[in-house]
């Protein structure tokens, strides 16, 4: 027994193991110890661990190097969940995997919230070791007992995986706390399993499916725009730093709105396919299982009742604009799916249009203004995903200048991210006041229906650790042409807003 404790494979991998459950001690939040958690997600661990293992060793036959190599990726787990929870207050779930690859096609979007440094420092690392392993570390052979024993190793963990998995229970959904009760690869797992159980299917009948429009002719029926406006949210309620004068125009248009308040939305900092799908669909998250962390990664062949598809089946042209790559969150095959004819992205604007790194407001306002200009007979929908605002707002400059004529006290210690999210703010408003301002004014006779809502707050840490953090919810108002009467403060769920907009312009009853 002693010999075979002693062997570098047997040792590697129990050194290894046990490290293992040792490095998610750093994970926040943390997980319960092992000896609280139920057995099957020990099990689990051991199974998850053992293949990875095995594949480590047989592709580079040296143990020890085997073994950090596997503890050396669920490090890098454990950073990107630590991260995502220092920015979102979630931990990394199973769905995120697919944000590796983006991350890859879009690295501005995630790697300044891990840190270039950091990331620059684990990739040297991580080369220093592999040359060291390489070098240093003498092959073993894969013939005779060490083939055996991987072998027989490897089928043991996938018959303990197969018996084990499905013994995780059921999730709760609430990744605080499963990630707490099952540890990091107990949770990853059980996620993994729900999303792949055929019968974790999104809602097909929403509310959307089977509502009553009222009867109106098709030259009657009025333009309807929707902003989903990233990261907007009226920060003069949350911090009296910020001068009130900032969001005038936006007070305006409240006062001439119809309804219009604070709004419950599912996400927070980020995910904003979260929020999107949301309004669309008017689904809620509890509807939605696993698939609410990631909504569109299921909807890939069959479509969902929404907003746009009911709009369309009302003679409605439904348009969707976001000034983004046309593959991220997969849009370019889901929003067909959601009712969408038209999807207009990224190349529809030039250089010229840009405001730092992402399309500027003031060029996405200017593209549907000129669609608000159509002169045919049916109506258009036009549903606008705006990019501006979008983080990383620390890699942004902003000056004394700037900050004098936003804040109160431009010399307040933490809050060169809120000066960059004010400036864009100023941009996102004047968009709306020009949407408005075309609804109203067009010669085409056609009434027309405005609504504008934010889809979560910003990611701003080091605001929210000066000036404290935000309950996480966001602004909306819905305004129409030829409406008097005073405006309505009501605060409502994002799932909410599409009917309520849908009633206020008197398309359903």
């Amino acid at each position: 027994m002693v010999e075979v404790l002693l062997n570098p494979f047997w040792l590697a991998y129990l050194c290894g193991l046990l490290l293992s459950w040792g490095g998610e001690r750093s994970l926040l939040p943390h997980p319960a110890p092992p000896w609280r958690r139920r057995p099957a997600s020990l099990f689990v661990h051991v199974s998850v661990w053992t293949i990875a293992f095995v594949a480590e060793f047989a592709l580079f036959r040296r143990p020890y190097f085997a073994a950090a190599n596997v503890l050396a990726i669920e490090l890098v787990l454990i950073a990107v969940s630590n991260a995502k929870f220092r920015a979102l207050g979630e931990p990394f779930v199973y769905p995120d995997f697919e944000y590796f690859t983006d991350a890859v096609r879009h690295p501005r979007l995630y790697l300044p919230f891990l840190g270039i440094v950091p990331v620059l420092l684990v990739s040297g690392a991580y080369a220093g070791a592999l040359w060291g392993a390489l070098v240093l570390e003498t092959p073993m052979l894969m013939m005779g007992r060490h083939g055996v024993e991987c072998a027989a190793l490897f089928a043991g963990a996938v018959a303990l995986l197969f018996i084990a998995g499905p013994r995780l229970g059921a999730a709760t959904f609430n990744p605080e706390y499963d990630l707490y009760r099952l540890g990091l690869v107990g949770f990853l797992w059980c996620y993994r399993r729900h999303e792949r159980d055929p019968s974790a299917e999104i809602p097909r009948v929403t509310p959307y499916a089977q509502l009553q429009p009222v009867v109106t002719q098709l030259d009657k029926l009025p333009d309807l725009v929707t902003v989903q406006s990233e990261s907007f949210f009226d920060v003069r309620a949350r911090y009296s730093i910020v001068k009130t004068e900032v969001l005038s125009s936006f007070d305006t248009l409240c006062r001439q709105a119809v309804r219009h308040g604070r709004l419950h939305v599912p996400a927070r900092g980020a995910n904003t396919v979260r929020s999107e799908f949301a309004y669309l669909s008017g689904l809620r998250a509890w509807q939605l299982g696993i698939h609410k962390f990631h909504p569109y990664r299921r909807i890939q062949t069959e479509g969902v009742a929404t907003i746009a598809t009911f709009l369309r089946s009302r003679g409605y042209r439904t348009v969707c604009v976001h000034p983004y790559h046309p593959t991220f969150y997969h849009r370019d095959r889901v929003l067909p799916l959601l009712g969408f004819d038209e999807f207009v992205d990224i190349s529809n604007f030039s250089t010229a249009d840009l405001v730092g790194a992402y399309v500027g407001d003031q060029a996405l306002s200017r593209y549907v203004i000129s669609r608000l200009h159509h002169t045919n007979d049916q109506p258009l929908y036009i549903h606008v995903i705006t990019m501006e605002n979008h983080g990383p707002l620390h890699w942004e400059r902003v000056d004394h200048e700037t900050a004098a004529t936003l804040l109160c006290d431009p010399t307040a210690i933490g809050c060169h991210d809120l000066v960059a999210y004010l400036r864009h703010l100023l941009n996102a408003q004047q968009m709306f006041t020009d949407l408005a301002t075309c609804l109203r004014n067009r010669t085409n006779d056609r009434p027309g229906g405005l609504c504008i809502f934010g889809d979560h707050i910003p990611i701003m840490p080091d605001v929210y650790s000066q000036l404290g953090s935000p309950k996480g919810d966001t602004d909306y108002l819905i305004w129409k042409t030829g409406h008097h009467a005073p405006a309505l403060s009501q605060d409502m769920a994002l799932e909410d807003l599409g009917l309520a907009f849908l009633s206020v312009t008197n398309i359903i009853k």
